[in-house]
Parts: structure tokens; C-alpha cells; sequence
């Protein structure tokens, strides 16, 4: 059974999950589109493991449904395994065992062998295939990663979820790991994944906000940063710290917080943005600040997740 031309290949609708007195989803509802990068961006604890263990049919929902590949998650559980590629968030492979025999193990498992999936994993299996003879506890980050993903894929899965893949890898192999899922879309893959990294937004087709089990905002990128609605301002002091404290202090003040090596600054006031940033510039001045710049930027998702979460 396959789905058709009109049918999301993942669609959820008021899912609720609960342990105990937690509710870890609060009524999620969202579907994802045919060959799209689907991205659920959130922090620690905002519900994104136990959504992605039920679309994986390993949880089952409280309330509300869900469906992958025009399947029930929880009526159909066995037909659906065989039809989609989970990466759970923790590495979850046999230390113990090889990469060659970790990926023999999990293509026998459906009834498959290396050799002949190996065109459709050779792209990412290229990269670990020197290491086939060492054990996975013996990987860097970044090679368990590919050797997992290579293990999700390598009995054809329709869709692909992916649970954190990138949380406590390097930069580079992060930048690596976004390339191959952008490969992997342009052979016909749909492709769910999580992120706590607000910047790998940017790599998704689509995004949804997730924060204490529900979602705050789905939409391209340029649509969540779109929904910021004021004038953000960067603000750069070589006493970081101080400026901080001397903004909060600032009569019109809404919001302030560290980004990076500078400051991100909201303001009440409906005014020019130019006359804001003057006006800041020199609050910082008269409290004894002189090597301040003040400029306007564009949001970015964290932006605008902070903004969504709500701001005084």
C-alpha cells in the first residue's frame, strides 16, 4: 500500500501523550508534505523524543491519531515498521559489534543484505566503510551518526524520522550530516527531524516551534522569522555583562538577552529604529559605557522562538 499523490505521508492530529501527571504532548497537530524536510525545533524537554516514539509506533498515543504512509501508528504498527527509518536521539546501535556487522545485522532484520541496498546507503556508507572492521564504540560522533543513518536506510525506508541526529556533534560534521539529508530529499525521501539547534531551521523546507508538548508556530523559515512583528536590534559593548544589566534598567526596554557576543534588544516604543538605536547608544553612554554600537538585524528563528514563548 502506498500513499497517494493527495495524502501526507505523516499526519498528526491532536496527539496527546501523558506519564503519569506530565503531559510530554499536549494535543500536536501538524502534517508534512511529500518529499520535504520537516524540522520539529525545541529544546530539551519540549516533547520532541516522545512524538517522534509515537510515529514510530514504539509509544502509543493517549489521545488523538496519527498516521504515516496513510497508516494508523497503532492499527497498523507491524505493516508500518517495515516502511520507515527511525534514528533514535541516543546512539542505539552494538558498541560491541563492527560497523559491517551492526549494518548485516539490521539489514537481515527485514529480510535484506548490504549488497543489495548498497547503491541506495553508498553515499553516506562510502564514509564509514574504511572503518567497517572497527567496533561502533570506537567511532567519533560523527561516524556513529552516518553509520546510524546508514542503518535507518538500509531497508529502503518511505519516510525517514530522525531524533536529535545532530546533538553533541562536531560543527563540520553537522554542516555533513545536513548535505547527505538534502540528498537523500532529492532521491524522493520525506524526512522528519528534530533539532534543540535553532540554526538548523535554516536546512529545513518546513519547521514547527515545539516548547512543553505543544506547537507554538509551523512555517517555511522566512515565515517563523517573518512572524517577529518589531524592530531587533544587536547591541555591541566590550563589557557585555554590564551593558546587560544597564539595559534592563532602560525605561523602554522589552526585551534584552545574550546572543553570542552580543546583545539582542526589543524596545516599546513605536519609533524610527534609527531614533531607537541613538537612544540606547546614549542611555549606554551616560552610564559610563563609551565603546557601544547599536545596528538593526534581522530575526532569526531562537528570535523568534523567544518572542513566541512570550516577551514583558
Amino acid at each position: 500500500m502506498s500513499t497517494s499523490a493527495t495524502e501526507p505521508p505523516v499526519a498528526v492530529d491532536r496527539l496527546v501523550k501523558r506519564f503519569g501527571e506530565t503531559t510530554a504532548v499536549a494535543g500536536v497537530t501538524f502534517s508534512v508534505r511529500p518529499q520535504e524536510i520537516f524540522g520539529l525545533i525545541g529544546p530539551d524537554g519540549a516533547g520532541k523524543t516522545t512524538l517522534f516514539r509515537m510515529l514510530a509506533t514504539l509509544l502509543v498515543p493517549d489521545e488523538g491519531s496519527a498516521t504515516v504512509l496513510g497508516r494508523d501508528v497503532v492499527k497498523h504498527l507491524w505493516a508500518l515498521r517495515a516502511r520507515i527509518g527511525y534514528m533514535p536521539g541516543r546512539f542505539s546501535l552494538y558498541p560491541d559489534l563492527s560497523v559491517e556487522e551492526n549494518l548485516r545485522f539490521f539489514a537481515s532484520v527485514f529480510g535484506t543484505t548490504i549488497q543489495a541496498e548498497y547503491d541506495r546507503i553508498a553515499p553516506i556508507y562510502r564514509q564509514v566503510e574504511p572503518f567497517r572492521t572497527r567496533r561502533a564504540s570506537a567511532l567519533s560522533g560523527g561516524m556513529k551518526q552516518k553509520l546510524a543513518l546508514c542503518c535507518a536506510l538500509v531497508h529502503r525506508p518511505e519516510v525517514l524520522l530522525l531524533d536529535e541526529p545532530t546533538t553533541g556533534v562536531d560543527a563540520v560534521s553537522r554542516r555533513e550530516f545536513w548535505d547527505l539529508l538534502h540528498r537523500l530529499k532529492a532521491s524522493g525521501l520525506t524526512i522528519v527531524v528534530s533539532t534543540p539547534y535553532m540554526d538548523e531551521a535554516d536546512r529545513c523546507d518546513r519547521v514547527g516551534l515545539m516548547q512543553r508538548g505543544t506547537l507554538m508556530a509551523i512555517d517555511t523559515p522566512d515565515g517563523i522569522t517573518g512572524r517577529f512583528g518589531r524592530a531587533l536590534f544587536s547591541v555591541r559593548a566590550s563589557d557585555r555583562y554590564r551593558a546587560l544589566l544597564m539595559l534592563r534598567d532602560f525605561p523602554h526596554v522589552r526585551t534584552v538577552h545574550p546572543f553570542g557576543e552580543t546583545l539582542h534588544y526589543t524596545d516599546r516604543r513605536a519609533t524610527e529604529p534609527a531614533a531607537i538605536g541613538r537612544s540606547v547608544e546614549d542611555w549606554l553612554g551616560a552610564k559610563g559605557l563609551s565603546d557601544v554600537s547599536v545596528s538593526e538585524l534581522r530575526p532569526t528563528v531562537e528570535d523568534t522562538f523567544m518572542e513566541l514563548m512570550g516577551a514583558p
